[in-house]
């Protein structure tokens, strides 16, 4: 099973979308030293301001204001921690990974809260532990709720609209596979 990427890469990886805007780390905070930018929603808008968003912007936040504790932490520290009090559920989240992961270009990032599957374009599918018994697929899919799928409201980010309880590993059937395979497709 592949390994889970840690935040330290992450960052790296932040760091390099950084540059693209044709300055480093060092640059934008001397940059933002020189404004005298003193807090977050500022700070937000002045690099918005400069074309500097997204992971980009929010690794420059961090840099100005601290990193979360969970950017110390290796990927699989996270998700041992996600199913620290449910160890049931943990076969239900590795089934998961494992179908995800067989899809070419699938990366995991875990988070504090949930692991998302990113493929080669962008997160099409996450899993978060949202009860005890539950563990919620959550799917970047444009499909309507019905059946199986239910609405999203608070699982991964506001990109995933649509998500499927699982229960127990066999909840990880064909059906569930047919609609990872189909976030994965749309999201190319």
């Amino acid at each position: 099973m592949a390994r889970a990427r840690s935040w330290a890469e992450m960052k790296d990886w932040m760091a390099g979308l950084v540059a693209r805007s044709g300055a480093d780390v060092t640059e934008w905070n001397r940059r933002i030293d020189a404004a005298g930018v003193t807090d977050e929603p500022a700070l937000r808008a002045f690099l918005a301001a400069r074309g500097v968003t997204g992971y980009a912007q929010m690794l420059l936040v961090f840099e100005r204001f601290g990193y979360p504790d969970f950017f110390t932490r290796t990927g699989e520290e996270l998700i041992d921690a996600q199913y620290g009090d449910r160890e049931h559920l943990r076969p239900v989240y590795d089934a998961v990974e494992l179908l995800a992961l067989s899809l070419e270009g699938t990366h995991v990032q875990a988070r504090k809260g949930y692991v998302s599957f990113v493929g080669p374009r962008r997160t099409f599918a996450v899993v978060q532990p949202s009860t005890r018994s539950r563990v919620d697929l959550g799917l970047r899919l444009g499909d309507p709720v019905g059946g199986r799928l239910a609405a999203a409201p608070s699982v991964g980010n506001e990109a995933i609209r649509v998500r499927v309880a699982l229960g127990a590993v066999d909840d990880v059937d064909g059906e569930v596979a047919e609609l990872v395979r189909r976030a994965y497709a749309e999201n190319l």
